[in-house]
């Protein structure tokens, strides 16, 4: 097979994945958004709390880019307040390693069963006709993973792949692919399953993955950002408290000690995949327990920020729980 067919068929089946993935996320927002919607409303006033909502939703809906979005929008709406959003903004960014963990582990093969339940399931009356096209797009996710993973196979004898991958090497290198890969193709999900599909089939080192993995939770942060811009003040502080989230763990907490961080993560993992899988969940758990234990200094910072933005800013001043 040619090098322009191999690269055609990855690219085909990494968009089939993109359609598999925002097919899903948008027939569960279509079922159960107002419901999704009225949960971040009323259960956020707990930053513990809204940090565990923000989790469960994202694992449910496999995009924090959807999740992120939304509570950008609900602050715009005023349904729910800056302080409460920061959160479901961390807790979203932990939600989203489930992708990895499911690809880690191997369960990708469960694609062609929720294909077949959810056409059958589409057959039926119209409430569970929803819940099978839901079913249809979970399946249609891992289905495609399967797909990417075979196309990548000829990739392993491609010097020009490899040349690519040895300039990618460094730390800092891995996590700039990782920002720019998420920002083009807008879901760390893609990104961090494709590294992990790499990794499992030797044609990446672990320690290679681990960064771009890292890079990938700055680049996810642009949906909300971009959606923002035409938003309220509000909405515009939640997006830039999440991109300044991810900036400083990547770069002051992480980045600095990213090629030890990477090799103790595949020692102890043992499995490659799974000490990506690994990597980045630690990497979101570190980010929780830092940010939600100093969230008056955050607060206050994005405040700052969005007031230097903003000069005609009404700023909200009650005091972080």
């Amino acid at each position: 097979m040619s090098n322009l067919r191999v690269f055609l068929a990855s690219v085909s089946a990494i968009v089939l994945f993109l359609f598999g993935l925002e097919g899903f996320s948008h027939e569960l927002q279509r079922m159960g958004g107002e419901t999704i919607s009225k949960w971040l409303g009323k259960l956020t006033q707990s930053r513990w709390r809204g940090m565990l909502l923000g989790a469960v939703a994202t694992a449910i809906i496999q995009s924090s880019s959807a999740v992120t979005s939304l509570t950008v929008a609900l602050a715009d709406a005023g349904s729910i307040s800056f302080r409460s959003s920061l959160g479901v903004l961390l807790g979203a960014n932990v939600g989203t390693t489930s992708t990895a963990w499911l690809v880690s582990l191997k369960l990708t093969s469960v694609g062609p069963f929720f294909i077949v339940l959810g056409a059958l399931l589409s057959a039926l009356p119209i409430r569970l006709q929803m819940l099978g096209k839901v079913a249809f797009y979970f399946g249609f996710i891992f289905f495609s993973l399967d797909v990417v993973s075979f196309t990548l196979k000829p990739l392993a004898e491609s010097p020009v792949f490899i040349e690519v991958l040895n300039r990618s090497s460094t730390p800092l290198a891995g996590v700039i692919a990782g920002l720019l890969i998420t920002a083009i193709v807008q879901s760390s999900s893609i990104t961090t399953g494709l590294c992990i599909l790499l990794v499992q089939q030797n044609l990446m080192l672990a320690t290679a993955a681990i960064p771009i993995v890292i890079g990938a939770n700055i680049g996810t942060t642009t949906t909300a950002l971009i959606g923002s811009i035409k938003m309220q003040n509000t909405a515009r502080r939640v997006a830039l408290a999440n991109l300044c989230f991810n900036v400083l763990g990547v770069l002051l907490l992480f980045l600095p000690f990213l090629r030890t961080f990477a090799l103790r993560a595949v020692q102890i993992a043992g499995d490659p995949g799974t000490a990506v899988a690994w990597s980045q969940l630690i990497f979101n758990l570190v980010m929780v327990f830092v940010v939600l234990v100093l969230l008056r200094l955050f607060h206050r910072q994005v405040e700052s920020l969005g007031a230097k933005a903003s000069p005609e800013l009404i700023s909200e001043t009650s005091p972080c729980p």
